[in-house]
Formats: C-alpha cells, sequence, structure tokens
C-alpha cells in the first residue's frame, strides 16, 4: 500500500497550464512569462517531518513556482519519495546554484537520491532502444520525441525482430539517421558483447516491449535500466 500525495497549481487558468506543464523539451508558455524555464527535481531520503515544506521553500526563495508535486510513502516502510516539476528564472537561479541549494537540503536529509533536470540547459541523455516484435511503445515515443517532448538523442534502436526497409518504423528511423541493428538471441547465444558495444556510448538503454530480458541480461549489463 502506498500513500500518495499530487498536488497541481492552481494559479494558472487551465488552458495556460497545460500549455506550461508540457515542458519536457519544450518552451513554456509566454502568457506565464518569457524567461521561466523548466526544471524537474527528484528526492529520496528517509521519510521525516518537514522534507515538503524544505523542499517548496527552496524553490520559493529563489522565485520558483511549482508546477506540480508528487510524494509517494511506502506505508511501514519509512521511505520518503517526491517529484517536483518547477519554473524559475536561470539569472535569478543560475543552473550551477540549483544543484548546490537541493544539495544542501539532500544533506540535511542524508538523501539517497537528489537529481535536478533542466531540459531546456542540460545536455540530452543518449538513449538506446531495444525492441521487440510490437512496435507501438517505440512508435509513440519516436513521435513525443520528435515533437521534443522527450529530451533524449536516440543513438540506435536494437531488436530481436527482423523488420522491412519498407515498414513505418524503418521509413522514420531512416529519415531521421537513427541505426536499426536487428539482434537475434537466443537462450544458448545470449549475444551479450555485440549488444554492450552497440550501446557503449549510451546513459539509458530503454526497453520498448523487449520480453527476453531474462535471456540477454548478463547482471553488470548497464548501471541504469528503464522498462516501459
Amino acid at each position: 500500500m502506498i500513500r500518495r500525495i499530487s498536488l497541481r497549481a492552481s494559479r494558472f487558468a487551465k488552458n495556460s497550464f497545460l500549455k506550461s506543464s508540457q515542458f519536457h523539451g519544450e518552451s513554456l508558455d509566454s502568457s506565464v512569462s518569457p524567461v521561466l524555464i523548466p526544471g524537474v527535481h527528484v528526492f529520496h531520503c528517509q521519510d521525516a517531518v518537514g522534507i515538503v515544506a524544505k523542499l517548496s521553500d527552496c524553490i520559493a526563495a529563489k522565485g520558483g513556482n511549482i508546477l506540480g508535486y508528487d510524494v509517494f510513502v511506502p506505508e511501514n516502510n519509512h521511505v520518503f519519495y517526491s517529484r517536483s516539476e518547477f519554473i524559475f528564472d536561470p539569472v535569478k537561479w543560475p543552473r550551477n546554484q540549483v544543484d548546490e541549494d537541493f544539495q544542501t537540503i539532500a544533506q540535511t536529509y542524508g538523501a539517497l537520491n537528489s537529481v535536478v533536470r533542466v531540459p531546456s540547459i542540460d545536455p540530452k541523455y543518449k538513449i538506446a532502444l531495444l525492441l521487440s516484435k510490437q512496435d507501438h511503445c517505440l512508435v509513440e515515443m519516436l513521435h513525443k520525441w520528435q515533437d521534443g517532448k522527450l529530451p533524449v538523442d536516440i543513438t540506435c534502436v536494437i531488436s530481436n525482430h527482423e523488420r522491412a526497409s519498407n515498414t513505418h518504423i524503418m521509413r522514420f528511423l531512416e529519415r531521421h539517421g537513427i541505426p536499426y541493428h536487428y539482434v537475434s538471441t537466443t537462450k544458448e547465444n545470449k549475444r551479450e558483447d555485440e549488444i554492450l558495444e552497440l550501446v557503449k556510448d549510451t546513459d539509458f538503454l530503454v526497453l520498448a516491449r523487449y520480453m527476453q530480458v531474462n535471456q540477454i541480461f548478463g547482471p553488470c549489463l548497464i548501471s541504469i535500466l528503464l522498462i516501459l
């Protein structure tokens, strides 16, 4: 059982908020402010009194404004998770100072994880997509990436299924210069070294409905794994 608290900004009109909350690599609605940019902060520590207030005050004290705030506290586990979506003026609150201010709070609570992402400033993550036979997850990701809602660089797509060159997926990848690698795998031949070579320069490996994890991955394939 998980207790979930979700707070959403109410000071903006509905349409303005919908536009401004689409900040994964996009510009905010100019009706809010032409100088404010979006950021995301993810926090993980032992549960304690006052964490939400500290994080909120950190943003407000620098003239920032919270657009969305989600808190997860697993019952009887004494662990605190939060994700803040906020906007701020990078002139008044420089990017490096954002990290320092949140890090101060992280040290106060002995946080296990405290990460800030500012999509319009920070370097894009490089990701590789591991795809099985079904295309719908990949199609959704590619469309979000094309629309600027997914602030990443896609280095390649790897699949254990071969695809004809005239399919929608293959034409899209070719048009955007994204390499496609067909790597046939079995329980007897995992071809892990080949996959590791293909993704050696990526930050994340994303599984887009890939169903044969137990056939491929050794315990040290990558340090961070996103599963769709």
